[in-house]
């Protein structure tokens, strides 16, 4: 057992790590150059087979950590015993079904040029019965789940002989395991499938809480525990941390007005406290032509990840998101008193925003109401100033913005005194008086955002899934009327809106921004001009090819009738013209 600091030594590279040929050529398809501190100090030692219990903060790039020995155990197990090749060895445990798809894209990456050595099923998604024959079939060699699904298979038949095959057991974001009401379910896996003599074993952690401890009791056997002495939050260099003191309604009148005077540069996450909030102010936004996108923890884990994948993409600038469960206190336990009950809508049990999803290349965070423990804005800042995907050892720079209630001052000081002078907190400095323009507008767009706008709007999107739930397809195909019901459901309330919101008038500009506003303005000109003479053809050639692309697709489409226009003058043959004139003359006779 050993406390690994972070002193400067010679950084110790990827190639000197005795790594299988496969592994590093896949490391270097991703473009990873150097490992991170936590990566350089955990895994020789994972090399060597010891267990390991790893504790550092989000974006630190924990999930190589155990990924490569992994992967690099089950190559140099193949290439020993030849004859029984098909079994699984080593089970991925993870809190959330978002995690376990990133985490199985992470396993795909690494093996990319092992893929038929090494195979790799995520059961967190989809049903048990659908995912059974592919695992029976198959056997492959890691599986990743939450805990309850894994649990499902083993019951199923569906994971068979794992206290005889299993090498490696991985529990990621444990300190999440329990305070998400996984805890009999991991004591019943653990029993079910880690082998009498043990196997090696990991757990990767944020923090070290009491619940990490007691399933470090249940899981490792003398493991060596790596907690790098480092900041919960990344240093003043990387992070700028401000935070802004204002009314609740001011709130959305920053909002607007930082992301219309383009304030915000790149990706931005949005968190708020609770699932209306979100759908208020995504639909406010809409009135100002800001497209944003929002995770939803009551629609399916396959449409949320499909959120993750277009923000990550760059489809959308904003995303808002919430977490009910762990951006207000993610060591909270639910209470299970008898009788009680609860009006909030049933939200997925393995869902959460702030911890263990990788959100690519995000610039800013802004704590749009602020959390009320120190451990969620930890996690919700570890979204920002990130390893560039974990891929190496330089971190991009992010800054976190927080608007601060009256109500919420006591929930600020709390994490301030937290952190000390090291958070290096300061005071955005923003005039509110010189938005009086935006308040007008704002006021507009809030009041059309109401209770039964927001419903229906919820009620629309479940509606849409419904309809594109592959599991409904064939109840639907054989009740016709119980999709005409989703058809001629009662009209859903509208949002009005207003046109002129959308755009940002010079007299509204507060006086202090409007030479920037200008140099913005022509600078954004400037790139559409780039865009569209890149999109357009180079060449006449070019041109006609596209022209007759453009013909040749409509081959074999029945020609629409036209109008035929009279030609002109200047075209037309001046013989042809004076003898249809004289036939004219003739024919009045």
């Amino acid at each position: 057992m050993s406390d690994v600091s972070s002193d400067e030594e010679e950084q110790l590279d990827f190639f000197d790590m005795g790594l299988d040929d496969r592994i590093l050529k896949a490391i270097a398809l991703l473009g990873w150059s150097k490992p991170t501190l936590i990566q350089e100090k955990a895994i020789p030692l994972a090399l060597d087979g010891n267990d390991i219990l790893a504790r550092a903060r989000t974006g630190s790039g924990k999930t190589a950590v155990f990924a490569i020995p992994v992967i690099n155990k089950i190559l140099t197990q193949k290439l020993v015993n030849t004859i029984d090749q098909k079994k699984t060895q080593a089970v991925i445990v993870a809190p959330s079904k978002e995690l376990c798809k990133q985490l199985k894209d992470n396993f795909a990456q690494l093996t990319s040029c092992c893929s038929r050595e090494v195979k790799c099923v995520d059961v967190a998604c989809g049903e048990v019965q659908d995912i059974r024959p592919l695992l029976i079939s198959m056997i492959p060699d890691i599986v990743i789940g939450t805990p309850a699904k894994l649990l499902a298979h083993i019951q199923a038949g569906s994971l068979f002989n794992l206290k005889k095959s299993l090498q490696s057991f991985v529990v990621d974001e444990a300190d999440l395991l329990f305070s998400f009401g996984f805890e009999k379910d991991m004591q019943k896996l653990i029993e079910n499938i880690i082998p009498k003599d043990g196997c090696q074993s990991f757990l990767v952690s944020a923090t070290l809480n009491p619940d990490v401890i007691n399933l470090k009791n249940l899981v490792l056997r003398k493991p060596i525990i790596i907690k790098l002495e480092e900041p919960e939050l990344p240093k003043c260099d990387q992070l700028a941390q401000y935070h802004i003191s204002c009314q609740e309604d001011e709130k959305f009148v920053l909002l607007v007005a930082l992301i219309k005077l383009n304030l915000l540069r790149g990706r931005t996450i949005i968190f708020v406290n609770s699932l209306k909030r979100c759908y208020k102010l995504k639909l406010f936004l809409e009135q100002f032509a800001i497209r944003s996108c929002l995770l939803n923890p009551e629609l399916p884990v396959a449409s949320r990840c499909n959120v993750v994948d277009q923000f990550n993409k760059g489809v959308y600038n904003q995303i808002i998101a919430c977490d009910e469960k762990c951006v207000h206190d993610p060591t909270a336990r639910k209470s299970n008193k008898k009788g009680a009950t609860s009006s909030k809508p049933k939200i997925d049990k393995d869902f959460a925003v702030s911890r263990g999803i990788d959100f690519q290349s995000v610039s800013n965070v802004i704590n749009f109401d602020f959390p009320i423990s120190v451990t969620a804005y930890v996690h919700r800042v570890g979204r920002t100033a990130r390893a560039i995907n974990a891929i190496n050892s330089n971190i991009t720079e992010g800054t976190v913005l927080s608007f601060v209630a009256q109500d919420e001052h006591k929930y600020f000081n709390k994490v301030k005194n937290a952190f000390g002078d090291a958070a290096n907190f300061k005071p955005y400095a923003f005039k509110m008086e010189e938005l009086e323009a935006f308040k007008y507008r704002a006021k507009d767009a809030i009041r059309a955002v109401t209770k039964d706008v927001i419903r229906s709007v919820r009620i629309r999107e479940i509606e849409q899934e419904l309809k594109n739930s592959e599991r409904l397809k064939s109840f639907l195909k054989s009740n016709p009327n119980d999709v005409q019901l989703l058809r001629h459901d009662r009209a859903t309330k509208r949002m009005s809106t207003q046109a002129h919101l959308k755009d940002v008038p010079d007299y509204i500009v507060p006086p202090t921004l409007k030479t920037r506003q200008k140099q913005i303005s022509v600078m954004e000109k400037r790139r559409l001009h780039n865009q569209a003479e890149l999109s357009a053809p180079t060449s006449k050639k070019s041109a006609k090819r596209s022209a007759k692309g453009k013909s040749g697709s409509n081959h074999g489409k029945p020609k629409l009738p036209t109008k035929k226009t009279k030609k002109t003058s200047h075209s037309r043959d001046p013989l042809k013209v004076r003898n249809k004139m004289k036939m004219k003359k003739r024919s009045k006779k």
